[in-house]
């Protein structure tokens, strides 16, 4: 009988174990993705790109305001290294990556560059847009965009491996950011293709901007299961359903949550292809202030169980 009964209260226990797990692990998962992550929710400055230009300390501390605690800086600004990091700091915040040109920076004093991206505490720079072969330098972005050839994009790829070589003796990390203009046909491939089929996955990753993905006609998510491993971060752009695929920059921006991207099935897609860094950004035309605008987006992520 004691037997018996030390079996049924064994039972008893491992079943009460199981429902414990079972409750706790639904409560794991109905709360929001970035706290359930443990992730930070970032902002890429060039979303209030204007008023930073005019009043920098302002700016970073408005963005704070909002909630954000980690920043990517679209350039230097104008500031070296030391001036961005106290201004930063004076905010409470991080500024883990930043965006930097190919012509201009890149292609110029790395060293230079590295000093003052490690003041700020930068890990890793992002090229924003192609390095422009001189063939098309002085022309028009648009102008430049329609012109690329396949050549040019392995050339950008040989490029971003040299640099990033180099990069990586310092401790940062090289990658590139899409627009849409990267989706346009190249015979079987595009831009993008090259990029990512041509660079160093140990040395070189990439920023995806989902809502210039989804402006090309693309499905960010079924891209990043297609190239697992390669993206480390993401921008969180969202565009409103009347945008028409295309590659020529064109789309209709919105506030995170606001438009067309499911953001409950594409963030866990984000996140199982590797993105760990998550930076919102919103681009021109705005419906209300910028900083509104950026608080509707955090706001929106904050509370998002993905």
């Amino acid at each position: 009988m004691r037997t018996r009964l030390h079996a049924l209260d064994r039972r008893a226990f491992l079943a009460a174990g199981i429902a414990a797990m079972t409750a706790g692990s639904a409560a794991a998962a109905s709360r929001p993705f970035f706290q359930r992550h443990g992730l930070q929710i970032g902002i890429q400055l060039y979303t209030l790109a204007p008023e930073a230009a005019k009043d920098l300390d302002g700016t970073l501390k408005a963005i704070a305001g909002v909630g954000y605690k980690t920043v990517e800086l679209h350039g230097l600004l104008g500031k070296t290294g030391a001036q961005m990091r106290a201004s930063l700091d004076a905010a409470g915040l991080v500024c883990p990556t930043i965006h930097v040109q190919g012509r201009g920076q890149l292609d110029g004093d790395l060293g230079k560059l590295v000093e003052n991206l490690k003041a700020i505490g930068v890990k890793t720079a992002i090229m924003p847009s192609p390095y422009v072969p001189d063939r098309l330098l002085g022309k028009g972005l648009r102008e430049v965009i329609s012109q690329m050839t396949a050549e040019d994009w392995k050339l950008n790829a040989d490029f971003l491996n040299e640099k990033a070589a180099a990069l990586a003796k310092s401790g940062i990390r090289l990658g590139y950011h899409n627009h849409n203009f990267e989706f346009a046909p190249l015979g079987d491939t595009n831009g993008l293709e090259i990029l990512i089929q041509r660079t160093d996955a140990k040395l070189i990753t990439f920023e995806l901007d989902v809502g210039w993905v989804a402006a090309a006609g693309v499905d960010p998510a079924a891209f990043f299961a297609k190239h697992k491993g390669r993206f480390g971060l993401m921008h969180v752009k969202d565009i409103k359903a009347d945008t028409q695929p295309n590659f020529e920059l064109k789309m209709d921006p919105t506030e995170t949550g606001s438009g067309k991207l499911p953001w409950k099935t594409l963030l866990p897609a984000a996140y199982a292809a590797g993105v760990r860094e998550f930076y919102v950004e919103q681009e021109p035309p705005f419906a209300r202030p910028r900083i509104e605008a950026a608080k509707v987006s955090y706001d929106y992520l904050a509370g998002v169980a993905a």
